[in-house]
């Protein structure tokens, strides 16, 4: 097999693994949460704290992923991962208490982290070890395959199927999909030296950098969860876009999925960090939109600039934090993605509490957008006193 097309499956593994842990195991409950409002007791504030407990898995993953540095045990791991996302997915058919619940998705946070940070890490290590360019866009772009995916399953499933048949349905998905995600990622080699015989050499940042850059992906993390947990049920709560919610969602991934490759070209121009700044701005307005206009329109766009924000801010910065630790990417993948896990476990529950108590998700957006607002200001610092350790 040629370099070239065994990139292209392992590219493709790590593409298969996402759609699986992050677009099924993780966010098809985004549009399920108000099929499952209208068919089951879950309201408002259980469906907040829900997804604040799936976050509380992916937290605990990422830290796990920050520890470890045997890339033959991250790779169990990220195996493993991908039989528990299955597992979680089918959890969530067969009850309806919420405990067990919470308890599923709990499990499905962690098989997250394992797709996005672990899989992510063992992709850019084969990457730059096979000398490719150490750019994670095409593999990112499962991410919004995976929503779109999900989003489009639940809105061609909606007719003819109830909320446990679809869990079922998405069950069966993620068993075909687990095949390639298994089969195609090779085992990590725990060389330093590249195939052509160089060195990978870890080149870490400054901890001012890094304490920064952490904060500011903790905003990131605050504006970005709250769209992609309550999207579809924001949309639903408007009289005039009744039924429009998986519509919105299937937009968001659908504008995810190519966005990758885009923030990677912007990137190679104007360094990672202009990059980030230009994406949290974009991502502000896309945040915002829905609490000012319920227009169709208005909303689509919103959805869209959303996806084609929150992937990119993801994917240039553990693209940055890998390149840092090539040996061991996953390492600092998995620090930057504690603050932007400890930030989708606050906002959830804050932002469902507010939701149930003013009947609606205005304060909260406005709350989201302020936080991503902040961290456009970080960056602008960064960019203003770190920018040497940013031109990547």
């Amino acid at each position: 097999m040629s370099a070239d097309s065994q990139r292209i499956r392992v590219l493709s593994a790590g593409i298969f693994s996402l759609i699986l842990t992050m677009g099924i195991a993780r966010f098809a409950y985004t549009p399920l949460l108000p099929i499952m409002q209208a068919q089951t007791d879950l309201n408002d504030v259980t469906g907040g704290w829900l997804a604040a407990i799936n976050y509380v898995g992916y937290l605990l993953g990422a830290l796990i992923a920050s520890l470890l540095n045997d890339l033959h045990l991250k790779d169990r791991l990220y195996r493993i991962g991908i039989i528990v996302a299955i597992v979680t997915t089918a959890g969530m058919a067969v009850t309806e208490n919420f405990y067990l619940w919470a308890f599923f998705r709990f499990f499905a946070g962690l098989t997250s982290a394992a797709g996005l940070l672990i899989g992510s890490g063992l992709v850019l290590n084969w990457l730059l070890r096979h000398n490719f360019r150490s750019e994670l866009g095409i593999h990112f772009s499962g991410v919004g395959l995976g929503i779109a995916f999900g989003a489009l399953v639940v809105e061609l499933a909606y007719m003819h199927f109830n909320w446990s048949e679809q869990w079922w349905l998405l069950t069966i998905f993620a068993c075909l999909l687990a095949i390639p995600a298994l089969a195609w990622l090779p085992r990590p080699a725990q060389t330093t030296q590249t195939t052509a015989g160089s060195t990978l050499v870890d080149n870490p940042p400054s901890k001012t950098f890094m304490y920064l850059m952490m904060f500011a992906y903790f905003c990131a993390g605050y504006g970005y969860v709250i769209s992609a947990t309550f999207i579809v049920d924001i949309v639903e709560q408007q009289p005039s876009l009744e039924g429009k919610g998986a519509l919105a969602f299937l937009i968001l991934g659908l504008s995810a999925a190519p966005a990758c490759f885009v923030w990677d070209r912007i990137a190679r121009k104007t360094g990672v960090l202009m990059a980030l700044l230009y994406a949290y701005l974009f991502q502000i307005v896309g945040i915002a939109l829905p609490a000012i206009s319920d227009n169709l329109m208005v909303v689509i766009f919103s959805s869209a600039l959303f996806g084609v924000t929150f992937i990119g801010i993801v994917s240039l910065v553990l693209t940055m934090a890998g390149r840092f630790y090539p040996t061991k990417p996953a390492k600092l993948m998995g620090k930057m993605t504690l603050s932007y896990g400890v930030a989708q476990i606050i906002g959830p529950a804050i932002t469902g509490i507010l939701a149930g108590a003013l009947g609606n998700y205005s304060l909260g957006l406005w709350i989201a957008a302020g936080m991503v607002l902040l961290g456009a200001a970080v960056i602008l610092v960064l960019i203003k006193t770190q920018k040497s350790e940013a031109i990547l």
